[in-house]
């Protein structure tokens, strides 16, 4: 411990700074752990012969028709019902497109921002009606992007390196 001291805790701030750099690297597994589940929930459901039909065990109509007036917001179930497939795809394609944002840190507040409004409104309308409300995911999943909303992707990022790159560029 030559190198630093050691706080009333009992942690060597020194040599590097092992605080900062746990700092640093904090959101990382919130970070890989939402884009991971989220790239597989939207391949789950591309590659789910029955997930987009308007009817049938499996099918997002199906659910859409189950949750309908147990859900905060009806109105969002019946524009999904319009069209189930479409809005499958939606979801499907949407939940991909954050997980491998998020995953690479590309547009990563925007990518972030994208899973808090699915996790939104699945929270709003698929597992409203869970009670207790810890036991439905949708919500624990919006306040898991919140962090990422706000922080963005920082770190081992294509944003970084875009940044860094202008940095560079920049006189």
């Amino acid at each position: 411990m030559a190198h630093g001291y050691v706080t009333r805790a009992g942690v060597d701030e020194g040599a590097g700074g092992r605080r900062a750099t746990a700092r640093t690297y904090a959101l990382l597994p919130l970070r890989i752990f939402l884009g991971v589940t989220f790239i597989y929930a939207g391949l789950d459901k591309l590659t789910d012969s029955a997930f987009f039909h308007a009817s049938g065990a499996g099918s997002i109509g199906e659910l859409m028709h189950g949750v309908r007036d147990s859900s905060a917001i009806p109105a969002l179930v019946d524009l999904a019902l319009k069209s189930p497939s479409g809005f499958g795809y939606a979801i499907a394609f949407g939940e991909l497109a954050v997980g491998i944002g998020t995953l690479l840190g590309l547009f990563g507040r925007l990518a972030a921002l994208g899973g808090a409004l699915i996790s939104l409104s699945l929270w709003l309308t698929v597992s409203w009606q869970t009670t207790p409300y810890y036991y439905g995911n949708d919500l624990a999943y919006l306040m898991a992007w919140l962090p990422l909303v706000l922080a963005g992707t920082p770190l081992l990022s294509a944003d970084a390196f875009l940044a860094r790159r202008r940095r560079l560029r920049t006189p």
